[in-house]
């Protein structure tokens, strides 16, 4: 090893320590394969040296591959053949985990003969996440340590598993009451001179073929067409019904084989999407603003989520409300989301105490006064959120940030009634607000950069993924769906019914289906935004919502009144011949003949309404690249991962065939389905929307 070598051999009294230091995760990088090989083979090597011990410094151990060798060719060593050296050394090699140790990183720690686990430690295999399965032995050895149900679990969810439940799973052996490298010493010196324990050596414990079967059907219903899970699956049955050397060898087949996949490369590029997100050219340099103390105005359903995603991040947080009853009610929500969590088990009692201690309800503005920034979440109405901003103008800080979580409003017509509106920036959170990942942070006319790398900054510090866009009615998601919106309804009033057209879509991998979506969050929603719109709505195209005007007129305003497109008995949802004949009046109304609508034709439809309209989005600047579409239709609307998102599916199956599918629907449907002209421009020169130069202010 060199001085540049990031995997350092130390010798002391008997015991080799291999340490690893490749920030900022100490990814399984060919240097570092290189120089735990080279290391191992001294350790062994050398007469003084009973035991060996492999840790890494910084705040990890091993967490992963290195993203920048994704799409590369391999190098040597390659990781499957260390880990064979590594589970094949005469002396004893003991893991000392801190951190995380995911994928390889993992893996390695599995071909050790032992582990200790720092109590803050956690463990997994998240490789069907970017569509492909463990590469390097992972479904060979980890059933062989916890069962085969235990490990199809793991392996399929790509879930993480923390210190305590891996104890008990039997993937460590021991968790560290003091010292993490002093007890994983004190392990290896109690091993020096035994037969290692091979990992591949042991048994897998018998499970019946049926009982596998089972939980792989249910692997199945989950994976709703990503193939990773599916094909981890297979691996892991190998692991009890085929030699391990032989495991190995068809794992490792699966694995090259997923590398080069379109659902592999969809999920990589979401990945990489995710991390480049945060990146917006207009925000370099800028300092956001340190939160220490927010606010919410409005406790109700989302106000309420809003609130315990501060509380979760160790923030306090005033909830204001209108009154003393609206108050209370706030609070009840607030308890409420925390004891389903404790019920759960995602949290414990005194946690849920903690957490709660940190949010306070008032019905005070002046309760705002020492609030970094301020969460509007009222009633989705102009004039109520611009007698809100005025108020909290008034109440706060000079330079406090306040934020919006309007879903589709002006958001510099919000600015405008605050009197200071280089303060104010759209924080729309997704609902559930406390579960769902996706906040588009809105830039303003007037925002200031610092006010929006303080929502950027702050997004993040709450775990979720920000996605900048700029001010646009409905923003990026709540655009593109009530685009897509229309395709579905013209479905239903051309010859579908909404379960049918759900059904389409389920298959297609959205989770859940549009009518039942509406009727979760509510149809008075989207009604609102139509009356709004109204006004400016082109008589000469056709409307899509005559169904929906209807059923919202009758108040089916979805599961909270019991009746929406669907009716719901004890929490049940069943289809309502009212809703089918109420359709099949609407088609005769409107002299339409009513005739099948084939799945894959709502599927292309819709897909291709998505892309068009994020065309449009990209023309106009609102979001920088193309990636940020698809991070928010994926994130926020539940756009299967596995496909990429629209416009990188787009990109794939080449922009003609989406063209094609947008010249066929102007046909169907008339004036104002014109193709956009950036997708016309990129599909005729043979272009992608990802070769596109970032586009509008964002951009910098």
């Amino acid at each position: 090893m060199t001085a540049a070598s990031p995997v350092r051999l130390v010798v002391e009294d008997g015991l080799a320590w291999i340490l690893v230091d490749n920030p900022p995760v100490n990814a399984t990088s060919q240097s570092v394969r290189a120089g735990i090989a080279a290391a191992l083979e001294d350790a062994v090597a050398d007469p003084a040296v009973g035991a060996v011990v492999l840790a890494c410094e910084g705040s990890t151990f091993v967490a992963g591959a290195d993203i920048r060798e994704f799409g590369k060719p391999p190098v040597p060593p390659l990781l499957p053949d260390l880990l064979r050296a590594v589970e094949a050394s005469p002396k004893p090699v003991v893991a000392a985990l801190h951190g995380t140790a995911l994928g390889g990183g993992f893996e390695l720690a599995m071909a050790c003969h032992a582990r200790v686990a720092a109590p803050g430690a956690a463990v997994g295999l998240p490789e069907v996440k970017l569509g492909l399965i463990p590469g390097a032995g992972g479904t060979q050895r980890l059933p062989r340590l916890v069962g085969a149900l235990a490990a199809l679990d793991m392996i399929t969810s790509g879930r993480t598993v923390k210190a305590p439940e891996a104890l008990s799973l039997g993937i460590v052996d021991a968790v560290a009451k003091g010292d993490l490298r002093a007890e994983a010493a004190a392990l290896a010196r109690s091993l020096a001179g035994t037969p290692p324990r091979r990992t591949l050596d042991r048994p897998v414990a018998p499970v019946e073929p049926a009982v596998f079967d089972s939980a792989v059907a249910k692997v199945a219903a989950r994976a709703r067409g990503q193939v990773a899970p599916l094909r981890a699956a297979d691996a892991v049955r190998l692991s009890f019904s085929a030699p391990a050397d032989e495991g190995l060898a068809r794992e490792r087949a699966i694995f090259l084989d997923l590398v080069g996949s379109p659902q592999s490369a969809a999920l990589r590029h979401l990945f990489f999407a995710e991390r480049e997100a945060a990146r917006v050219p207009l925000l370099e340099g800028a300092k956001g603003r340190p939160v220490a103390r927010a606010g919410v105005v409005g406790g109700g359903t989302m106000g309420a989520g809003i609130a315990v995603c501060f509380a979760d991040a160790g923030i306090p947080a005033t909830v204001v409300e209108t009154g003393d009853a609206a108050a209370a009610a706030a609070r009840a929500r607030v308890a409420a989301l925390y004891e389903r969590q404790v019920k759960s088990g995602r949290i414990t009692p005194p946690q849920r105490d903690e957490r709660l201690g940190r949010i306070a309800v008032t019905t005070s503005y002046a309760d705002l006064a020492d609030a970094d920034l301020v969460v509007e979440a009222a009633f989705e109405d102009m004039a109520v959120k611009a007698d809100v901003f005025s108020g909290l103008a008034a109440a706060t800080q000079p330079d406090a940030v306040l934020a919006t979580n309007t879903s589709a409003l002006d958001v510099d017509a919000i600015a405008a009634a605050s009197g200071r509106p280089a303060a104010v920036i759209g924080l729309h959170f997704f609902s559930p607000a406390n579960v769902m990942r996706l906040v588009e942070v809105v830039r303003g006319a007037a925002s200031s950069r610092d006010a929006l790398a303080t929502g950027v900054a702050l997004a993040r510090r709450l775990g979720k993924l920000p996605v900048v866009c700029g001010n646009a009615d409905g923003f990026v998601g709540n655009r593109i769906l009530a685009v897509w919106r229309q395709v579905a309804e013209f479905a239903v009033e051309d010859g579908a019914l909404p379960h049918e057209v759900d059904a389409a879509l389920e298959a297609f991998g959205l989770a859940m289906g549009p009518f039942a979506v509406s009727d979760l969050a509510g149809l008075d929603i989207g009604w609102a935004r139509r009356k709004r719109l109204a006004p400016t709505r082109d008589p000469a195209h056709r409307y899509a919502s005559a169904v929906a005007d209807t059923l919202c007129e009758r108040g089916r305003f979805g599961q909270k009144t019991g009746a929406g497109w669907y009716r719901y008995r004890d929490g049940r949802r069943e289809v309502d011949p009212e809703v089918v004949a109420l359709v099949e009046e609407t088609s005769a109304r409107q002299g339409i003949a009513r005739r099948p609508v084939a799945a894959d034709l709502i599927q292309r439809r819709v897909r291709a309404a998505m892309v068009n309209e994020g065309a449009k989005i990209l023309a106009e600047g609102v979001v920088a690249n193309p990636a940020a579409i698809d991070l928010v239709l994926v994130h926020g609307y539940g756009y299967p991962a596995w496909r990429g998102g629209p416009m990188f599916e787009a990109d794939a199956l080449g922009l003609s065939t989406v063209l094609d599918d947008m010249r066929e629907m102007q046909a169907a449907f008339g004036q104002g389905w014109e193709p956009a002209p950036l997708l016309v421009s990129c599909a005729q020169a043979g272009g992608r929307f990802a070769d596109l130069p970032p586009q509008g202010p964002l951009a910098g």
